[in-house]
């Protein structure tokens, strides 16, 4: 009998839109009649879920609803959202609405529907513990890892996965100032509706929200909207927010030969795109969602009930709770100068760090190859780059943008990008024939 539960030709850590994808375009290759690649996914949550904390009724996705999980690799696959709206019956409603950008609602539906369709793929309430060397390890060049999984329900126990490729896709961790702990007063944005719906709205009389970039805008207007007898502020290092750049050749950055030219760019290149680009998604917000801010705050200035806030040129100092109050110290950005501002609720939309596969990896971490800053190298096929005793195909779903650049772990290319690392991992080899120690 094998030591090992199950072996694969790949496994998928994390089963968001990114490793959906993948096993889209998995099912895809499998089904044209060449050798299969068999996988596993392991999801800790409970079901799929993307973003749910941020699913607001009026906020919109931006990008067209053509950049889904498959079309732009195949415009003819069965997992697309025309697809998914076919079946759901609101096909010509979608078209008759006239917007290329549906609801994040919506999108995160398309997104179940489609994941729903692999449920016997994936093995949700599973965490990986570790990513293990093999057995022997150190005697020859080693063919595949072990992952251990462990299941987050009670009594649900353990397993070990052997593996000839694995594919991260562990999403983005939330980032807070150095020094501010999140607490039932102090949130990320990553978790607002769940934090709201447990509030007691009864006592809110002021509430701010930290960032100048579209979650903020859309965090911001919502609690305007939801909480009619409070004051509501913005508190953001700029003027005001800055509108992100979506107009046809700057969107360009976004197109799947863009990362060929960044991947194959020189150092000054690569620092040049940011520059010019980093405001097509980065600390922005859309012109409709400015605009409709402004407006509310001028009107509520005609009115004489102003309570939308912009506490510009300042950025959040220190933090601590003062009873069942949160107060905030605000240091100017232009004198340096402080104040203290009481609020009951502070909810920070300052984004997300990539995530760093490190410590995952464990001891095979060690043979990743990294460039002078520390960085893994990693090869056009969003694969790291490793030594010789180490013949496994780790692949990344991000954290990958100092090698690929803006575009290259957001949903604007997922289609593309899934496809050209199932072509990889196909180039490697169709089949597994691994054989665990006895």
């Amino acid at each position: 009998m094998s030591a090992y539960s199950d072996e694969y030709s790949v496994v998928g850590i994390g089963f968001g839109p990114s490793n959906l994808s993948l096993a889209i375009a998995l099912d895809e290759h499998n089904g044209k009649g060449k050798t299969p690649l068999a996988a596993t996914f392991v999801e800790q949550q409970a079901a799929f879920g993307w973003h749910r904390n941020m699913l607001l009724p009026t906020a919109k996705m931006q990008i067209s609803f053509l950049k889904d999980l498959a079309t732009f690799r195949n415009p003819v696959s069965q997992f697309s959202f025309i697809s998914y709206l076919h079946e759901a019956g609101r096909l010509a409603q979608f078209v008759n609405n006239q917007d290329f950008m549906p609801t994040r609602r919506e999108f995160h539906d398309y997104l179940t529907w489609a994941a729903s369709n692999f449920s016997d793929r994936v093995a949700y309430n599973s965490r990986v513990t570790a990513v293990q060397l093999p057995d022997g390890a150190g005697h020859g060049p080693m063919g595949h890892l072990k992952v251990k999984v462990d299941s987050t329900l009670e009594g649900g126990g353990s397993k070990e996965l052997l593996a000839k490729n694995v594919v991260i896709s562990t999403g983005l961790v939330p980032k807070m100032p150095p020094g501010i702990d999140r607490d039932e007063r102090v949130w990320h944005s990553s978790e607002f509706l769940g934090r709201f719906g447990e509030l007691d709205k009864t006592g809110v009389r002021r509430v701010a929200v930290v960032g100048a970039g579209q979650s903020a805008a859309e965090i911001l207007r919502y609690c305007y909207e939801q909480l009619p007898g409070a004051q509501v502020s913005a508190i953001m290092p700029s003027y005001g927010y800055s509108i992100a750049d979506d107009t046809p050749f700057a969107n360009q950055i976004f197109d799947a030969d863009a990362v060929d030219d960044y991947f194959h760019g020189t150092a000054r290149a690569r620092d040049s795109f940011w520059r010019y680009h980093r405001n097509t998604n980065y600390g922005v917000a859309d012109d409709e969602i400015i605009r409709d801010l402004y407006q509310r705050a001028y009107s509520d200035e005609v009115a004489g009930t102003p309570r939308l806030n912009f506490l510009n040129l300042s950025r959040v100092d220190a933090v601590k709770q003062v009873g069942d109050e949160v107060r905030v110290t605000l240091q100017s950005v232009r004198t340096d100068e402080t104040q203290d501002m009481d609020f009951d609720v502070l909810i920070f939309s300052t984004g997300y760090e990539s995530m760093d596969p490190t410590e995952l990896l464990g001891d095979a971490a060690a043979y990743c190859l990294r460039d002078e800053e520390g960085r893994f190298q990693i090869s056009r096929d969003y694969r790291i780059l490793t030594t010789d005793d180490l013949d496994v195909g780790i692949y990344l779903q991000g954290g990958t943008e100092h090698t690929h650049g803006l575009g290259s772990s957001l949903l604007s290319n997922i289609a593309i990008r899934s496809g050209e690392i199932v072509e990889s991992l196909a180039a490697r080899g169709q089949s597994m024939t691994l054989r665990p120690a006895a």
